[in-house]
């Protein structure tokens, strides 16, 4: 169980990193950066699916999902200077909430 907690946290690191590198692409144009985002994502989903063997689909999905997307959402912050006002922090935070509740009643 402990091992697909660690997929998932991989497989999150890797959808952020492909996020990343899909931003940097420019929409492909750097098509170096648009093909490591191609093979992160690859990657990304693979260690998802190690995960969902030990975690059921629907948790496995829905933790990997809150997760990119709050990831994501700092990392953009970080390194590209994208927004994040209140109303945005506010909907990250309903997002972990509503993760944290399915992990405390789904198992």
């Amino acid at each position: 169980m402990i091992l697909s907690w660690l997929y998932i946290l991989g497989s999150v690191t890797f959808d952020i990193a492909a996020n990343v590198f899909l931003e940097m692409s420019q929409g492909f144009k750097n098509k170096l950066y648009g093909v490591l985002a191609i093979i992160f994502i690859m990657a990304a989903f693979a260690l998802l699916t190690l995960a969902v063997q030990g975690i059921p689909l629907f948790i496995a999905y829905a933790t990997w999902g809150a997760m990119s997307i709050s990831g994501t959402a700092l990392a953009t912050w970080l390194l590209f200077d994208h927004k994040l006002n209140w109303v945005v922090c506010l909907g990250l935070a309903v997002l972990i909430l509503s993760i944290v509740t399915m992990q405390l009643t789904g198992n």
